[in-house]
């Protein structure tokens, strides 16, 4: 599996957490982390764009 398959996972299972989760301190920690990955899936995008 690529790098940027793998993120996109991340990002996919995150952000389901994050919507099941009654604790928000936690809930917010998936969001950034999935923004984190989200980032990361641009950046990876663009190297190979070029």
């Amino acid at each position: 599996m690529a790098r940027i398959d793998f993120l996109r996972e991340q990002v996919a299972r995150a952000e389901r957490l994050a919507k099941a989760i009654l604790d928000q301190q936690t809930a917010e920690r998936l969001q950034a982390f999935a923004a984190q990955c989200r980032a990361e899936v641009q950046v990876l995008s663009f190297k190979t764009a070029a």
